[in-house]
């Protein structure tokens, strides 16, 4: 089950530390016992990471947009390599903001992950819902120490994926998330 609600619905910009409330917890989201949970952020490994394959993409853009008119002799034609390097700076801010807004809550009943910075997204996964909880980390996520929680539920639209974990996190949701799947989805 997906909500997608425009930044500032919730009363957030999504920029870091907007959590909702001065607890940590959004409004609403306390947990069974009555004591409010807190949002769980990503690594900040995982912002390095996507800034790296900025750099290693946008780079040699910038580099031949600069030097091939330069070599050509036309060094007037070189203002236009402005564009793409404007182009990275502003990946980069936008990149950390989008990295900010990825978080993650464990309920009683549900896992919630929100992420978006003009389109907030809320992905709501029903413990009951769950058929398979893997950890995936490639070459670059292990550079980084870096893990990828993908969540498989009954419905196929589903997107729960939360990336940027510490392996040893990824590891410890992986394990309780099948706990609490394996106990709802008992009775069905």
């Amino acid at each position: 089950m997906e909500a997608v609600a425009p930044a500032g619905a919730d009363g957030t910009d999504g920029g870091a530390g907007s959590t909702g409330g001065a607890d940590g917890a959004t409004p609403g989201e306390a947990g069974e016992t009555g004591g409010a949970r807190e949002w769980r952020h990503v690594q900040p490994g995982l912002l390095t990471l996507w800034r790296v394959l900025l750099v290693v993409w946008t780079a040699p853009v910038i580099l031949v947009a600069a030097l091939l008119p330069l070599l050509l002799g036309a060094p007037e034609w070189s203002l236009p390599a402005l564009l793409p390097l404007a182009l990275m700076v502003w990946g980069w801010v936008v990149l950390g903001r989008v990295c900010r807004s990825w978080r993650y809550l464990e309920r009683a009943d549900d896992l919630l992950i929100s992420r978006g910075v003009m389109w907030k997204q809320l992905t709501v996964v029903p413990y009951g819902r769950m058929q398979l909880v893997e950890v995936t980390s490639g070459p670059l996520d292990r550079k980084f120490s870096l893990a990828r929680l993908q969540l498989h539920t009954a419905a196929a639209a589903t997107d729960a994926t939360i990336p940027g974990l510490a392996p040893d996190e990824a590891e410890r949701l992986r394990d309780r998330l099948t706990e609490l799947g394996e106990a709802r989805s008992a009775g069905l």
